[in-house]
């Protein structure tokens, strides 16, 4: 099994992968680390340096380096479903997974996160929200394409596990 989970920054996906992960007893990846290790730098110093269309292919091509495995859980950047045709490769591969926040819950946990994102760096408040909103508006529609749209205000691994087994037949 090859689990693509896909969402907005923020939406939880590393720590549910490795929850999904730990109670599949399966592998687990974060592709923004993979990215990090192959570039040599962090996620912010690529965009900085090489810009977001580089970052975007060198994502390409470390989603594509996991195509064909088996057994894992890929935590998704929050835009990499979006760009090359990713979304159908991932669709083709395994199950996608969309875990959906309101940009509400999104803002709080950008800003309580305190962490440092290309795409939000420098944003607080009224203009954080208004360009969660935006880009949230412009991702919604790939986003959707996953085989499972999951609500992960309250994510529960046990919850998800059994919609995956339900789609797929497999028992865990």
């Amino acid at each position: 099994m090859l689990i693509f989970l896909i969402g907005f920054m923020g939406s939880g996906k590393t720590t549910a992968g490795k929850m999904l992960a730990e109670k599949l007893e399966c592998g687990f990846a974060d592709l923004d680390s993979l990215i990090e290790e192959r570039e040599g730098m962090a996620i912010t110093e690529i965009f900085a340096l090489k810009g977001e269309e580089y970052f975007r292919k060198a994502e390409t091509s470390v989603l594509e380096s996991l195509l064909d495995r088996t057994n894992l859980i890929v935590a998704c950047g929050g835009g990499t479903a979006c760009f090359h045709d990713n979304m159908r490769k991932m669709k083709a591969a395994g199950i996608t997974v969309y875990l959906r926040l309101s940009p509400e819950v999104l803002a709080g946990r950008l800003t309580a996160g305190n962490i440092t994102r290309p795409l939000v760096a420098g944003k607080k408040g009224d203009e954080l929200m208004s360009h969660i909103r935006k880009l949230l508006a412009g991702r919604e529609g790939w986003y959707r394409q996953a085989g499972i749209v999951y609500p992960a205000e309250n994510f529960d691994p046990a919850g998800l596990v059994e919609l995956i087994n339900s789609l797929t037949g497999e028992k865990n």
